[in-house]
């Protein structure tokens, strides 16, 4: 006859507990009405992780078809034996519990579920609450990374720290059928489990794929979660028409919770041995990264190539703050042989930049000192800009009352750079802007007057082109910039709508003031678009002011959602009339005629999360042509689809066309897959398109082209990606890089990863790390 489970052993004084417990709930139950409600306290009983305290002083369960034994000495159990405490289950086909030293031990189709790790296999011996003994030939299960495997035996030292002998591991799934045989699989010798540091460490072990041994390990670690943990990653292997044969091996030291780095050593077989490091810290108050490589003898160049990258940022007391940004590199071709690198030093101008900043209530100022190296190339030389070597500046800006609104920019810099490359001479600048405006706003409309006085001083190292050392323009302006707004309830394709109609106004007036003798230091012209049509001033920067005597006038429609006030379709159109000619230019500027200026049209619809489009068209009247055009379209259906095209056109300097997408192949089939979550995939056995090409239709030749296949295998993800940059008319820097991703364990090959991410808008990655799994997900 079967008895009643579950009869607790040894431990009676919780038992006790639990009885008081129910029959405080009885009466609890019998609650006369007035009597104080009903009140729950917490529970401690589905905490992820119980208090070692507390599991000592918890029952233990003993059940089974038949049960024997001595009171407070050994119970035997026969058939559907179970013993249940606290995060631990034991079942097996016969199961010996002895009191004294708290040990059980089971026999035929034994299963151990520990806060959701399983092991299954022919005999265990257990001491219960320490968590000591051996398991022999187990079958395991890991909840926190899905792991599972085999051993010939497996020694728990004690609830944290195991060790497998003679083991397989894989995050392949086990299959049906007398012998499992995983894609990839861990062979060692010896596993340490040490779920404390949430990492396991295999000794004598040969990585296979495909039942192929593709890298023997004589020692290896790796991670049981997200946790960050130092040591050797996966080496890494690339193709390149500039470096050859690439192989990396990076090293990761994790320093503490907020700081960590990695070491790199390459071998490059065209070029030679690169050496990288990166440091990185982030502090309450402050932040900031190190990166830098050392290749000591490049035989492509037949020099020493080096690279350096900082960057920091910190709050400090009285409102000082600081920011340092540094990149250095050793020579001018260094952005064409390493375009793979610290994207900061893919660049031809790098910026070597240290701000210091203060504010307090209106008042700020800061402090700076910029450094530019160029990077020439004797095909396409550019203009160094200049170093600001130093820039004070200074502002205010309040509201004093009556409406009024007031400010003033103040700035001095110092201009250095190489007069024989710039045709200018360096020279100090002390610039100086008020302006005091008063808007008025009420529902409906706005109008705002504005005033500006802008002055200047410059000292110049040697004579500009009138002969004059110095200069002091000061110009003036006047603005009014104005507006209504009418809105009405509409209902467009079956939806409700409020749509605006909104025509503004914007005249400004600048007095003519000779500014063209004046060298250019920082000041360019402004792109001609929606917002800067508005602007009082067509160049940013401070070495000119343009005169203007000209009228904006725009019109512009938006259709919002009434509920949540997000914008679905927004048409604009807007022009401009000059009144005078624009004298004050660039150099190599022609003035601006009176008249109409080119037309701006353009427009954005949000009607559906799944599609986004943009357009924006400058047109010339007079030729009955396009200026500038850019149109561009997203679809973007779900997770891991999304394709993203783009129009680009600037008549007489480039026409492009670029598209970028992720979108899985086997949509091609009927295969729409299964959605897991982002991150997650949609499931084994999925191939994925990935690419972004940018193909210029005025030169007739692809710019760049990005292009690669995905495949999801569930247990691991393989990844192909080719990879071409044009660095100059007649040479182009192309690469191949190839991905093994073996989920749960390392990524073995080039990491192709953040070049797509970079290079595709919404790019999703096919894995990414998510919390660890509850131990009640895994429940007995």
């Amino acid at each position: 006859m079967k008895p009643e489970p579950p009869i607790p052993q040894c431990r009676l004084t919780p038992v006790a507990v639990l009885v008081a417990g129910l029959l405080q709930g009885v009466a609890w139950g019998q609650t006369a009405p007035g009597d104080d409600a009903l009140k729950l306290n917490g529970s401690a009983l589905l905490e992820e992780k119980l208090p070692a305290a507390q599991i000592r002083d918890l029952p233990i369960f003993l059940r089974g078809d038949r049960l024997s034994g001595r009171i407070d000495e050994e119970t035997r159990i026969d058939g559907d034996a179970e013993l249940r405490t606290g995060g631990t289950v034991i079942r097996a086909d016969r199961l010996q519990y002895t009191s004294p030293d708290d040990t059980a031990r089971a026999s035929g189709h034994v299963r151990i579920n520990r806060e959701g790790n399983v092991y299954e296999g022919p005999a265990l011996e257990l001491e219960v609450e320490t968590f000591r003994g051996f398991f022999t030939q187990p079958t395991f299960d890991l909840l926190k990374n899905g792991a599972q495997g085999d051993a010939e035996r497996v020694d728990f030292v004690d609830e944290k720290h195991w060790i497998l002998h003679n083991a397989r591991y894989s995050t392949c799934r086990r299959t049906g059928g007398p012998e499992w045989l995983p894609d990839w699989v861990l062979r060692a010798n010896r596993i340490n489990i040490d779920n404390e540091e949430e990492v396991g460490r295999a000794e004598g072990a040969t990585l296979r794929f495909m039942d192929v041994p593709i890298l023997p390990i004589p020692e290896v670690s790796f991670p049981l979660s997200n946790k960050r943990k130092s040591g050797f990653l996966a080496p890494s292997f690339g193709l390149g028409n500039v470096n050859g044969v690439e192989v990396a091996q990076p090293y990761y030291l994790n320093l503490a919770p907020n700081r960590d780095a990695t070491l790199t050593g390459s071998i490059f077989s065209k070029r030679g041995v690169d050496l990288a490091g990166e440091y990185r810290y982030l502090e309450t108050d402050y932040k900031g990264l190190l990166w830098g490589n050392l290749m000591p003898w490049d035989r492509l160049r037949e020099q020493t190539r080096w690279g350096l990258a900082a960057a920091h940022t910190q709050n400090l007391p009285g409102g000082l703050g600081l920011s340092v940004n540094i990149n250095r590199v050793s020579d001018d071709n260094y952005w064409k042989d390493f375009t793979r690198v610290n994207t900061s030093l893919t660049n031809r101008l790098l910026a070597n930049d240290a701000n210091l900043s203060w504010s307090r209530g209106p008042f700020s100022a800061a402090a700076r000192a910029l450094s530019w190296q160029t990077l020439q190339d004797p095909g396409a030389p550019i203009v160094p800009p200049y170093d600001r070597m130093p820039q004070l500046t200074g502002r205010y800006a309040a509201s004093p009352g009556a409406g009024l609104d007031v400010a003033v920019d103040l700035d001095y810099t110092r201009f250095q750079s190489s007069p024989a490359l710039t045709g200018q001479p360096n020279a100090q600048r002390t610039f100086g802007r008020a302006q005091l405006s008063r808007p008025w706003a009420l529902p409906g409309v706005f109008v705002t007057p504005k005033v500006q006085v802008h002055a200047a001083n410059y000292l110049f190292d040697a004579p500009v082109s009138t002969g004059a050392t110095s200069a002091n323009p000061v110009v003036p302006t006047f603005s009014l910039d104005s507006g209504l707004l009418f809105e009405r309830d509409s209902r467009l394709f079956g939806r409700d709508l409020r749509q605006t109609l909104e025509p503004r106004a914007f005249y400004v007036y600048t007095p003519y003031r000779n500014q063209n003798y004046l060298p250019n230091y920082d000041t360019a012209s402004y792109d001609f678009n929606f917002t800067t049509i508005y602007t009082e001033n067509a160049f940013v920067g401070n070495d000119r002011v343009a005169d203007n005597n000209l009228l904006t006038l725009g019109l512009s429609s938006r259709m919002l959602d009434p509920g949540t006030g997000a914008q679905l379709a927004q048409l604009g159109i807007a022009n401009r009339l000059r009144f005078s000619p624009q004298q004050v230019t660039l150099p190599g500027q022609a003035p601006v005629p009176t008249g109409w200026s080119d037309v701006l049209v353009g427009g954005a619809l949000n009607w559906s999360e799944q599609w986004d489009a943009a357009a924006s068209v400058e047109f010339d009247a007079d030729t009955a042509r396009s200026v500038r055009t850019t149109l561009g379209a997203s679809y973007h259906p779900g997770n891991y689809r999304v394709f993203n095209l783009a129009y680009r056109l600037q008549a007489g300097v480039s026409e492009s066309i670029d598209a970028g997408w992720q979108w899985p192949l086997n949509d091609l089939w009927g295969d729409k897959g299964r959605d897991l979550g982002q991150g997650q995939g949609q499931g084994a056995g999925r191939w994925y398109s990935v690419g972004r090409l940018n193909y210029s239709l005025r030169d007739r030749e692809m710019v760049s082209a990005l292009v690669g296949i995905e495949y999801d295998a569930g247990c691991w993800l393989a990844r192909i990606v080719y990879n071409r940059l044009q660095t100059a008319t007649n040479s182009a820097n192309a690469n191949i890089a190839m991905q093994l991703e073996l989920v749960g364990f390392s990524r073995l090959g080039a990491n192709p990863l953040k070049t797509l991410r970079d290079n595709i808008s919404r790019y999703q990655y096919l894995r990414e790390p998510t919390p660890s799994p509850s131990r009640f997900s895994n429940y007995d």
